[in-house]
């Protein structure tokens, strides 16, 4: 893939990310002046590089091209929500899918059924309606719900893993990565209490 098929590629979910975000950044708002807290701290969001779009398509043993990302590809666009409680994190995920313009692809909930070396999040493929001058077509974005708990984890999983060391105890260091997802989890039931 050339960088001009790239940027033809990712134009759409530039303004399907985009459109997205303005609905979640809605969603923090009421419309009858109650007194309510932000269901979120921060939102991240990104769409992937050239280079990491052609990785992913040949870890799939497929050629890297403008139409297999399309095919293939549901995370160009990604957006991530952290939110102080988890409680916010469920609350977003059900106003979003009040949404009927919205397609809702694909969901997996690794908070409640955790992956086996303690990730926690909450992943949504949503389908963004996306209309310009010719067509509309319905583009995927991925949404990651965490707490900063879970985000925190994740981040320092990935930065211990991915940048250790060949002589790094890999093994051993994913044991006690589970155990400090346990441990934050707890934490995070124990800030909830003071909602």
């Amino acid at each position: 893939m050339n960088d001009t098929e790239y940027y033809r590629l990712v134009r759409p979910y530039e303004d399907a990310m985009s459109m997205l975000l303005i609905r979640i950044r809605v969603l923090g708002h009421s419309l009858y002046n109650k007194e309510e807290e932000q269901l979120y701290h921060t939102i991240q969001s990104r769409i992937k590089t050239k280079d990491s779009i052609e990785n992913k398509l040949k870890k799939k043993n497929l050629e890297a091209s403008e139409k297999n990302a399309k095919d293939y590809l549901r995370d160009i666009a990604g957006i991530r929500i952290i939110c102080l409680f988890l409680e916010d994190i469920y609350t977003l995920v059900e106003l979003l899918t009040r949404q009927s313009e919205l397609v809702f692809i694909k969901e997996k909930d690794y908070i409640k059924s955790p992956k086996k070396n303690g990730y926690r999040s909450y992943h949504l493929i949503i389908g963004v309606p996306v209309y310009c001058a010719d067509a509309m077509e319905i583009f995927p974005v991925e949404v990651q719900f965490r707490t900063m708990e879970m985000d925190l984890w994740a981040s320092m999983e990935h930065r211990i893993l991915y940048k250790a060391s060949p002589k790094t105890d890999s093994e051993k260091i994913k044991e006690e990565l589970m155990l400090y997802s346990e441990k934050l989890g707890e934490l995070e039931n124990y800030f909830s209490t003071f909602r």
